[in-house]
């Protein structure tokens, strides 16, 4: 759970939330399954792709991201 980010992915709105997915999907180069596996903190992302996460969710005002 220490990597899970659903409280920043919790704060999307409905329209918000499959653009932030696909967003994370397409700059991660993901499929679906692994987007999930890493939005329950399943797996620990790389750096890099922490970095880009965050980044996507502070672009939209999200700063409470990871737990």
């Amino acid at each position: 759970m220490k990597y899970s980010f659903r409280k920043g992915y919790r704060q999307l709105t409905i329209d918000e939330a499959p653009v932030v997915r696909e967003e994370i999907i397409d700059k991660l180069g993901i499929k679906r399954t692994a987007f999930y596996s890493r939005l329950r903190g399943e797996v620990e992302p790389k750096v890099s792709e922490y970095r880009t996460i965050e980044r996507i969710f502070k672009k939209r005002g999200i700063s409470e991201i990871w737990g």
